[in-house]
């Protein structure tokens, strides 16, 4: 039922691009037949080849071709070798990142002897297809979600509480803070140059919540609806915006995508340049998040964004020992200014990072930046003032939940409140989310991607 439902939900967009699920579902789940039983190391490389190729290959042709095929010409046109570049312009099939991904690591994990291959063709099929995380995560892995899925269910009512609230935060993230902080980023990074860097700075902090709000949210509702069915996803974000450094950032944002980089990509190159000291772990961490930048788009914008990322994490390789050297701070009330500073400044480090993944061009990128440097100025002072006030009010709530999640340790906190406070809760959002709440269903940012 939940895979004619998950196929139903998908064809709903487009039903021709259920061919795509139909056959990476069928070559991933007779190539993990095919690694676990053959005792032939040829003929084991040979399928995980396979599986992996068919992957990339659908991964590449829809969502890399144009991008190739474009930068191919210009590249040629420096050589005087004028051609015109094949544009297919075929449209994205939603969730193509995820679910290939998410295909990937079951047979790269029956391949290393993590698990073992289910039997039931059905079963493997709805790992694939799953349609609360179908088309933007969180990316399951097998070894996590397939045996839930092979197990029988038990449903109870804390579950089902539990998933209604993240589907209603999630919600709320989504429909009152992301897509209204859409309306302060979108005109700032559309318009033209001249840029005044006090805009630019309200457009990264606006930029920064609404991608936050918009994928969490997703991975709320996700996540909720995964409960009331008696499956459990994995947290998807950690409150990322409390982080003091780059390792701790990719620890709490978009963990499945950073636990499938690492697991799958990361440590397989560091372990083959192991010989290389820490500059094999720099030199894994560079490939690692520039694919990681591809991976978000077919744009150099997202290619720079993921090497910022790498040389962040690259820094911090370099500079650990000599942090760990520092004296350590006993008296609390210091501590914790040291910690606000930190979280801060890293905060301000990843929003550079938003501005180069959110520009429409490197140009654009440019030119804020240098707005930001050398044309930081209050001239627009009326409308600098209404953005400051809306950026404040469309944030307040997240960031005074996101405090209580951070000293509790509990993202749900809210559902072990006093019943007056919780319901306090419950009636503010509900009445933000029907007085300024945005209709119209806006699409989600990494449907995308």
């Amino acid at each position: 039922m939940l895979l004619v439902a998950s196929y139903i939900f998908y064809a709903a967009w487009d039903w021709r691009f259920l061919s795509i699920l139909f056959i990476i579902a069928t070559v991933d789940y007779f190539c993990g037949l095919k690694i676990y039983e053959s005792g032939d190391e040829r003929i084991r490389n040979f399928f995980l080849i396979l599986s992996i190729t068919v992957n990339l290959c659908f991964l590449g042709f829809f969502k890399y071709f144009d991008f190739f095929s474009t930068n191919l010409a210009a590249f040629l046109g420096h050589f005087s070798l004028k051609i015109h570049p094949l544009i297919l312009k075929i449209a994205l099939p939603l969730g193509i990142s995820f679910y290939t991904f998410r295909s990937m690591s079951y047979t790269i994990d029956v391949y290393t002897g993590k698990m073992k291959p289910t039997r039931n063709y059905l079963d493997y099929a709805l790992f694939v297809a799953f349609f609360p995380v179908l088309l933007a995560g969180p990316i399951t892995k097998a070894s996590d979600f397939l045996p839930q899925i092979i197990s029988s269910r038990k449903l109870n009512l804390n579950s089902f509480y539990e998933g209604c609230y993240l589907m209603f935060w999630g919600l709320f993230q989504k429909v009152f803070i992301a897509d209204n902080l859409t309306k302060i980023a979108d005109p700032l990074f559309n318009s033209p140059p001249p840029y005044n860097g006090v805009m630019i700075l309200l457009a990264i902090y606006a930029f920064a919540f609404q991608i936050y709000c918009d994928f969490a949210g997703y991975s709320n509702i996700a996540r909720g609806l995964s409960k009331c069915m008696g499956f459990d996803i994995v947290v998807n974000f950690n409150l990322p915006y409390f982080s003091t450094n780059p390792k701790e950032f990719w620890r709490r944002w978009h963990i499945s995508l950073s636990t499938w980089l690492h697991d799958y990509l990361f440590s397989p190159i560091a372990f083959s340049k192991r010989g290389w000291g820490k500059w094999g772990v720099i030199f894994a961490l560079m490939v690692t998040f520039i694919l990681c930048g591809f991976w978000h788009g077919a744009a150099w914008t997202f290619i720079i964004w993921g090497a910022y990322q790498g040389i962040l994490l690259a820094t911090q390789v370099l500079l650990e020992p000599r942090f760990k050297k520092m004296p350590l701070q006993k008296n609390i009330f210091v501590k914790k200014i040291w910690f606000f500073i930190k979280v801060v400044f890293f905060f301000h480090l990843v929003c550079f990072g938003w501005l180069l993944f959110r520009a429409q061009s490197l140009t654009q990128a440019y030119r804020m930046t240098e707005a930001l440097i050398c044309n930081f100025k209050f001239t627009n002072g009326s409308e600098i003032k209404f953005i400051s006030i809306s950026l404040i009010f469309y944030t307040c709530i997240l960031i005074i939940i996101q405090i209580f999640q951070f000293l509790k340790n509990d993202h749900l906190f809210i559902l072990k409140t006093k019943p007056a406070l919780r319901a306090a809760f419950y009636v503010v959002c509900f009445c933000l989310l029907t007085i300024f709440g945005v209709s119209g269903g806006k699409e989600f940012i990494y449907f995308q991607f």
